[in-house]
């Protein structure tokens, strides 16, 4: 799956992940009343409302971007109907060539994992029929527990052609409380990249990159540059752009010399960027396009940082 992800990248020649993460305060008015009307303040409304404010965002950006990253807390929140729009939300995306990153940050051990990683990456078994469940291309995994909750998405990976983002060093100000704390006289995340390069070794592509990759915040651009070392053939997930202060320039150390194996996320910078001063003029009513333009707009600044 990595190998999709690098040709979607060249294509668009945009390391840009969406980060499709709606809050309903996200959302303009007129979509609300729209699906209130409908359903009622139920939870149903809710789920649609996220599901037709992705579907205006998805429609103006497709043939911009490489890849997209649902949050699935926030579907999540709005119980069952919030899952089924999540779903939806998935095979849109899908149909629409882009690579699918669950943001589900998973984490357990021995069945527990492996029903995750079938849930999000694999297949299950009902009966005589063969059914993919949410059916992403990489989720995000929790790597707390150590191997033991990695392996069984490893083994998905390998089986069923995904991938994989573990969290090396996220975003995240408070991160520093573990993710920094030293042991045998290095930082934990380094520990926990060094994991992330041995376990995938397991799992090279044809690309030259790995179905293993890290999440390390772009608020952190030193600790990227020195991961970047660490784990030269795994892509990274590089949250923290935009909205938590991540700019262009600070994510030079996070590619490679082959301008590859960085992705680079934006959630509410984009989704919600009709909501900003910058992009007011665009208005509620056109909040679609000016999200394109913000992802135009950060295509450039990352351009110009990396050179590209």
């Amino acid at each position: 799956m990595i190998g999709k992800l690098i040709e979607n990248i060249k294509k668009t020649n945009a390391p840009i992940v969406v980060g499709l993460d709606p809050m309903l305060s996200f959302v303009p008015d007129h979509i609300k009343k729209e699906v209130f009307s409908e359903y009622g303040e139920t939870l149903e409304a809710a789920a649609e409302i996220i599901y037709r404010f992705n579907v205006g965002i998805v429609e103006a950006c497709a043939d911009l971007i490489p890849a997209v990253k649902p949050q699935i807390a926030m579907y999540e929140q709005f119980g069952i109907p919030g899952l089924a729009a999540f779903k939806k939300t998935v095979d849109l995306c899908r149909e629409k060539g882009l690579c699918v990153i669950g943001d589900v940050k998973r984490g357990d051990i021995g069945s527990t994992s492996a029903a995750y990683a079938a849930a999000h990456l694999g297949t299950v078994e009902v009966g005589s029929n063969t059914y993919a469940p949410f059916g992403e291309d990489f989720a995000t995994v929790n790597p707390y527990l150590g191997s033991d909750g990695v392996k069984p998405f490893l083994d998905v990976c390998k089986k069923c052609g995904k991938g994989i983002f573990v969290l090396v060093k996220t975003s995240n100000p408070s991160s520093g409380e573990f993710q920094d704390r030293e042991i045998d006289g290095k930082p934990l995340y380094e520990l926990v990249g060094e994991k992330v390069r041995e376990w995938g070794e397991e799992c090279m592509d044809e690309s030259g990159y790995s179905e293993v990759g890290a999440v390390v915040g772009a608020t952190y651009p030193e600790m990227g540059k020195r991961l970047r070392e660490i784990m030269p053939k795994s892509y990274i997930l590089v949250p923290g752009y935009g909205a938590q202060g991540g700019k262009g320039k600070d994510l030079v150390h996070f590619f490679n010399e082959d301008g590859l194996g960085a992705i680079v996320n934006s959630s509410r910078g984009i989704i919600a960027a009709w909501k900003q001063e910058k992009y007011a003029a665009f208005g509620p009513e056109a909040y679609a396009d000016a999200a394109r333009q913000a992802v135009l707009d950060m295509k450039e600044d990352i351009s110009e940082a990396i050179g590209k």
